[in-house]
């Protein structure tokens, strides 16, 4: 019997395109924030990377906080969306408040300004917004199918707007007169940007009523539960806690890839090199019928990751050979393989969701994508305190048009040896995350009981 289908393409194109708002702010945050704090406002590296590890400690647990509060809240918008909305309004302003660093402040008061605005971003706007826009998934609607077409329609702008802000940003900058103005203009526009399409994907999408999402309950769901009781739920998880690893360590491999910026300027002489296309999409737009075919997502993940890390690891073996045009092609090997678990990964949390509620009978949906936000935070934020203190261990120096060759042995291990290691980790968890035959086998198991 074929599930019941809750949207129209429009509504599917509508969510897709609240992670260009997203993006407008992690993309341009995560790859260009350590260049304009290095090569614009004079910071150093290390204390910079310091400051965002610091930062962490205070992000610890808004992402379960604010998991838990878009669980308990109701009002007529539903559960997420009103976090969504008005979570970006912070992140619109803090955004613009990183790369508007004052000149005339002194070092200090500048390293302060930047944690300060970094933390609120990081630590409060984005999470809330984060996570309710990956909540909405499971609140409008319950067919599975849809669930992965909203994931390939928004990782779709994902890439696409982070592939436009990696391939305009620093010739944008340079059109709006360069220096501290040019970054502080460009960041006001990518926020107005954001915030215009943030409100329309959130307009475009209307909740489930709780009765509906509860509808098949097979014993009464108690929603009430304590800040502690909801990392009970989620730790007991251990799907959840796989995707949060796969997360942050997806987040530090970008992180490791936005030193190609670095790699470009100063290995291979030519930064406009950096934009290099991505194929990925390609494998975003094709995911749901690739999930049909495989008849699920496990299998395709595996296989994904597989030919992901395969190809990743041929960047390095044509880096070596100093073939450019090779590098490319094996990068877009790699996005490929890796672009189904990008596309249908909120259909795996969703399923990680039914688990706990399978198991804890625990509806849960806003908790379980804090995995996102922790992911996005944690992993980004480290991915770039590390490449901040591997550039100062390095002896980076801004004012060099060449830098010491320990500085550039650093840069390859960076940009070409991390992200292979990490891609064989994420392929050994994606061998352990069958999500959907545990579900299955709870489902089975509950009808035998009810015979």
């Amino acid at each position: 019997m074929e599930e019941k289908r809750y949207l129209k393409w429009y509504n599917k194109v509508g969510y897709g395109s609240g992670d260009v708002a997203g993006n407008v702010v992690y993309a341009f945050l995560s790859t260009f924030v350590m260049l304009y704090l290095t090569n614009t406002v004079g910071l150093n590296p290390g204390i910079v990377g310091t400051l965002i590890a610091v930062s962490k400690l205070f992000d610890g647990v808004t992402d379960i906080f604010f998991g838990s509060m878009i669980d308990k809240t109701k009002t007529k918008m539903g559960k997420a969306k009103p976090w969504m909305l008005y979570g970006y309004i912070g992140c619109a302003v803090t955004l613009i408040g990183v790369f508007a660093i004052p000149e005339s402040l002194g070092q200090t008061a500048q390293y302060a300004w930047f944690f300060i605005a970094y933390s609120l971003l990081n630590a409060v706007f984005y999470t809330a917004n984060n996570i309710a826009y990956s909540a909405l998934t499971a609140l409008i609607t319950k067919n599975s199918k849809e669930r992965v077409e909203m994931g390939s329609y928004r990782f779709i702008f994902a890439f696409s707007t982070s592939l436009l802000i990696q391939s305009v940003t620093i010739k944008f900058v340079e059109i709006m007169g360069g220096g501290a103005a040019g970054w502080r203009i460009v960041a006001i526009i990518y926020a107005i940007i954001g915030l215009i399409i943030n409100t329309v994907s959130a307009l475009s999408v209307k909740e489930l009523p709780e009765e509906v999402l509860n509808e098949d309950a097979s014993s009464a769901v108690d929603e009430k539960y304590s800040l502690i009781e909801a990392a009970k739920l989620l730790f007991s998880n251990r799907f959840y806690i796989m995707i949060c690893v796969t997360y942050i360590l997806q987040q530090i491999y970008s992180a490791m890839l936005s030193m190609g910026i670095y790699y470009m300027m100063y290995v291979l002489k030519n930064e406009d090199l950096f934009p290099v296309f991505s194929w990925v999409i390609i494998a975003l737009v094709i995911t749901p019928s690739l999930v049909a075919k495989w008849k699920g997502l496990y299998k395709l993940n595996l296989v994904g990751y597989t030919i992901g890390t395969i190809g990743r690891a041929l960047v390095v073996v044509a880096a070596y050979m100093g073939s450019v045009p090779l590098m490319i092609a094996f990068t877009a090997v790699a996005a490929f393989g890796m672009g189904p678990w990008q596309g249908d990964m909120n259909a795996v949390i969703a399923n990680c969701s039914e688990y706990t509620y399978l198991t804890k009978h625990k509806r849960v949906d806003g908790t379980m994508y804090s995995c996102t936000s922790l992911g996005v935070k944690l992993g980004g934020g480290l991915g770039t305190a590390i490449t901040g203190w591997l550039l100062e261990f390095s002896h980076f120096n801004s004012s060099l048009a060449v830098q010491p060759d320990s500085c550039l042995s650093m840069l390859h291990t960076m940009y070409l040896w991390i992200p292979v290691v990490i891609c064989v980790i994420i392929t050994f968890i994606m061998s352990q995350m069958n999500v959907e035959k545990a579900n299955e086998k709870l489902k089975n198991s509950k009808m035998l009981k009810a015979k």
